[in-house]
């Protein structure tokens, strides 16, 4: 039997779960906010994400969670980012190298949670969103209490490291693309 070229783990779906979560912004007229979560009960800053359903779309998912983790509506923002992904329009035999891409709403971000030997494996996809004020906000989960905070402060609000890696890249993103150009839905 022939050795495999890279070092792999594998997972039977009872070992792996995945979520979907996003970085959502608040775009609109001078404000540089994001929502962050406040889970009280252990008095954590957080991201809003959550569990992928069977048959939902990964972006779908984002969409979900954010709305029932932070009561806020919400769309994917397309952004200019590298990505090792081809591109629909190319040859599928196309170079396996990261290529920048235009007006992507594809995940800016994974992480991958080892749960341990018992548990396998969680994959949370990042995405990039912004507030849709033209729904209403609905109540958010009793766990968290959501608040927009001005991006620079909550680089030091977050609770954890991971979360602002995934902030300052996601700032950096818009920040790209040039605020203003952000205020009007595609």
């Amino acid at each position: 039997m022939a050795t495999y070229m890279w070092e792999t783990q594998i997972y039977p779906s009872e070992m792996f779960v995945e979520s979907c979560g996003a970085i959502l912004f608040d775009l609109s007229g001078r404000s540089r906010k994001v929502c962050l979560l406040h889970l009280v009960k252990k008095d954590h800053w957080v991201l809003p994400k959550g569990r992928r359903n069977c048959n939902e779309t990964r972006q779908d998912a984002a969409v979900r969670e954010v709305r029932e983790e932070s009561g806020y509506a919400c769309r994917l923002r397309p952004v200019t980012m590298p990505t090792r992904a081809p591109s629909d329009l190319e040859a599928a035999d196309v170079q396996d190298l990261a290529r920048t891409y235009h007006g992507l709403t594809e995940p800016f971000f994974l992480e991958v949670r080892d749960l341990g030997k018992e548990s396998g494996v969680k994959l949370v996809w990042w995405f990039i969103a912004e507030v849709d004020k033209s729904i209403p906000p609905a109540k958010s989960e009793i766990h968290f209490i959501p608040e927009f905070i001005d991006y620079e402060e909550a680089m030091h609000v977050l609770t954890f490291q991971k979360d602002r890696d995934m902030l300052s890249r996601a700032i950096n993103l818009v920040e790209a693309a040039g605020w203003s150009g952000f205020q009007q839905w595609a």
